[in-house]
């Protein structure tokens, strides 16, 4: 008789993780180019709060229970809402080109269904 193989799910397996991390490191690259002032200003702002979309999934991924856990998720939610708002300031200061503010946007937009998903995930999946 076959053993039942058990998945467990990894970090890497989440959708909000992968847009959230790819999307912090293309931000990065973006504003590590820029002069001192809006590189000092708005973009340790919008790389710090992009950063922390990622880092809260992450640190949630790690944490034992359910409510832990999606206090982490919601908190990401924040985050993703503050990147929008750097975001939006870094065109009108004209930091971004429009291609780079529209990927951007559109990788934000993605978030909160994924977030969601992955609160409901956790929700209906995990007992404690």
């Amino acid at each position: 008789m076959a053993e039942k193989q058990i998945k467990y799910l990894k970090l890497n397996d989440i959708e909000a993780y992968r847009i959230a991390f790819a999307l912090s490191n293309y931000i990065c690259n973006i504003v590590i180019k820029w002069d001192y002032f809006p590189k000092s200003t708005i973009g340790s702002q919008f790389t710090d709060a992009v950063d922390s979309i990622s880092a809260n999934i992450a640190e949630g991924f790690g944490r034992y229970n359910k409510k832990d856990k999606i206090r982490f998720y919601r908190i990401s939610f924040g985050s993703m809402y503050e990147s929008l708002d750097w975001n939006e300031k870094a065109k009108v200061r004209k930091l971004l080109s429009d291609d780079e503010y529209n990927h951007i946007y559109v990788e934000l937009k993605k978030l909160p269904k994924a977030i969601n998903s992955l609160i409901n995930y956790t929700n209906n999946k995990l007992k404690i």
